[in-house]
């Protein structure tokens, strides 16, 4: 069953809504309280608030499609291995972003359907920007007012304009350096940008980028959003053998290292 335009639009209002709740909390003169998870990752309370509005908007969609959030505890493997549709969302992706007040942090939303994300959507509050795409639908973004289709660029639509590479702010490492390297080789001059959240996966649904290598550990919500918009845009998400990245298939949550690839027909093998 493939998503709708208009199941699509109702996951866009439930993210603005979850963006509204956090900006309440981000502006507050008076701050707002932090805790560190078990894993030790921070938590606030934007995190929480942006979750009980999501949770319940996506429940009421229809009831028997789960929600699995960030936010709330992990069912078992047994139990989510039988669910062949769910919505797994990150209230607030890049929590330390939005801990630094630098504006990059976001709202992921996705529906999944058989380890497959066809439909997601990531909102960036503090811009009032939204990316979003589905499969069959086509990927969007709006900004400024106003909606323009988006899609990953070609790497012979490039021209003069060198590699566009996009990597973590919070998160290098060396086999990062190894990776912009191999494709300094290949590529000759590249451009190197660093964002926070699930927005580095959009950098390259709207073309901005070519290629974000993420050789670091990251969770399933984490990703499931913005892969959509990138599928949906033309592009992939492969793991480091260059497999297509797949959800709700093992025990725990966390995804494989892997790439975003804009141009899904160039032979990166060769050069990866």
């Amino acid at each position: 069953m493939k998503p709708s335009r208009e199941l699509l639009d109702q996951c866009i209002q439930i993210a603005k809504d979850a963006g509204d709740a956090i900006l309440t909390i981000y502006n507050r003169e008076e701050g707002f309280e932090t805790d560190t998870k078990a894993d030790s990752s921070p938590v606030t309370e934007a995190d929480l608030a942006a979750h009980h509005v999501l949770h319940p908007a996506l429940e009421a969609i229809d009831t028997s499609i789960p929600v699995l959030s960030e936010e709330s505890k992990l069912p078992d493997f047994a139990t989510r291995s039988s669910w062949q549709r769910y919505w797994i969302i990150d209230p607030l992706d890049g929590t330390k972003e939005f801990i630094k007040r630098n504006g990059e942090f976001t709202v992921n939303i996705a529906l999944i359907e058989n380890g497959v994300p066809v439909l997601g959507v990531v909102y960036v509050p503090v811009h009032d920007v939204m990316y979003y795409g589905a499969e069959g639908i086509g990927a969007f973004k709006h900004s400024d007012g106003a909606e323009a289709a988006i899609s990953c660029r070609k790497l012979d639509e490039r021209g003069s304009e060198p590699l566009g590479i996009v990597a973590s702010r919070s998160h290098g490492s060396e086999a990062v350096e190894e990776c912009v390297a191999k494709l300094g080789a290949a590529f000759g001059e590249t451009d190197r940008k660093s964002m926070g959240s699930s927005l580095k996966l959009c950098l390259v649904a709207e073309g901005a980028a070519d290629i974000y290598p993420r050789l670091a550990l990251t969770s399933e919500w984490d990703t499931a959003a913005a892969q959509a918009v990138v599928e949906a845009a033309g592009g992939i998400v492969v793991d480091t053998d260059l497999n297509l990245l797949r959800y709700n298939t093992k025990d725990d949550i966390l995804n494989p290292f892997f790439y975003v690839l804009g141009d899904k027909d160039y032979d990166w093998k060769a050069v990866l």
